[in-house]
């Protein structure tokens, strides 16, 4: 059965839903249930760690048999687990839902397998609605499960002759205010955000996500990642969350630390040689690369060695949008890869 406009509209909802809810270790998920002739009856979403899932807390607006016959539009595949919680797909089976669309399978082991129990009570399924947007909202959450650490965007600036700063070092500013705008606001979406002591050393970098003069409330923790010691005077010291120094190399590591202490989206700011670091392993999820109508030349390179000896090795993006602010430009794109196989 084909998903129709009610239906359509309802995901669209259910996904600015999905926003509402805390990042943490749940996922953020939006619910919406309609009537038989496409009426929105009530909304949800999941209000965090402990609460009800998005399913149930729509339901639970509603009068007993209210749902009967009604469609559910969920932007995640309804669980089928008893956590904190129970399983959501039976939730609807006993409501009475007849159809239930939905935009993500879940990819865990245990929580996954919703779409089939419905199935086999006889609900009408369809999946895969506005699925990219769903994925983008929760892809913290969805590298969690599937590599079981987090999701990480590894952003630089540049010239368009691929420069990250003058023959002198100076790199403030390749791109304009447009540019920097964005990345405050992506920093702001982030739970924490990497440099390496040489970009700390050099710029003493305050790594808070501002709104201009103001900083935004969400904050992402700064973690340091190297040898060499952070000075007691650095700015990162008076940012509003307590920092993390981690003196290895073993990117691996770093991660799996982050991923304990719940930190599910890391954004990797500073400079070449640890944004390197991250693409040569592998790591990097997500690239934004801000590119400037600068000519600079030199070497200072925006990316050094990432373990590429010949073409054939390149390591290929797919692009997932050309995005113009002001004068510049910036590429976001993914390893072309299958990610849902664990390969980036």
């Amino acid at each position: 059965m084909a998903v129709n406009e009610a239906e359509r509209r309802a995901m669209s909802r259910a996904l600015e839903l999905a926003t509402l809810g805390p990042r943490g270790v749940n996922p953020q998920v939006g619910a919406v249930i309609l009537s038989p002739d496409g009426t929105v009856l009530a909304e949800g979403w999941h209000h965090g760690a402990g609460t009800p899932h998005a399913e149930v807390d729509a339901l639970a607006k509603l009068e007993p048999g209210a749902a009967h016959g009604a469609t559910a539009v969920v932007t995640l595949e309804p669980c089928n687990h008893t956590g904190r919680t129970g399983p959501c797909a039976v939730a609807l089976i006993e409501a009475g839902i007849a159809r239930v669309v939905y935009a993500l399978d879940d990819p865990g082991a245990v929580s996954g397998g919703g779409a089939e129990r419905l199935r086999d009570a006889g609900v009408s399924v369809d999946a895969g609605e506005q699925a990219d947007v769903a994925q983008r909202i929760i892809d913290g959450w969805l590298t969690a499960q599937r590599l079981g650490r987090p999701h990480v965007t590894v952003k630089w600036a540049q010239s368009l002759d691929g420069r990250a700063a003058a023959a002198d070092g100076t790199s403030q500013w390749i791109t304009g205010p447009d540019a920097r705008g964005d990345v405050h606001r992506r920093r702001a979406a982030a739970d924490a955000i990497v440099v390496g002591t040489g970009t700390v050393l050099a710029d003493d970098p305050s790594l808070t996500a501002r709104d201009g003069a103001s900083l935004f409330e969400s904050q992402p923790v700064p973690v340091v990642i190297g040898a060499r010691p952070t000075p007691d005077d650095a700015a990162i010291r008076r940012h509003p969350k307590a920092p993390l120094f981690y003196d290895t190399r073993d990117l691996h590591a770093v991660l799996a630390d982050l991923h304990r202490r719940g930190v599910q989206r890391v954004f990797v700011e500073g400079g070449p040689t640890l944004a390197s670091a991250f693409v040569a392993e592998g790591l990097a999820d997500q690239v934004l690369a801000y590119i400037a109508p600068v000519l600079l030349g030199g070497g200072r390179l925006a990316l050094t060695d990432i373990g590429v000896p010949s073409i054939d090795a390149a390591r290929r993006l797919t692009i997932d949008e050309w995005l113009p602010l002001g004068d510049d430009l910036l590429a976001i794109a993914h390893p072309a890869l299958d990610l849902e196989e664990g390969v980036a």
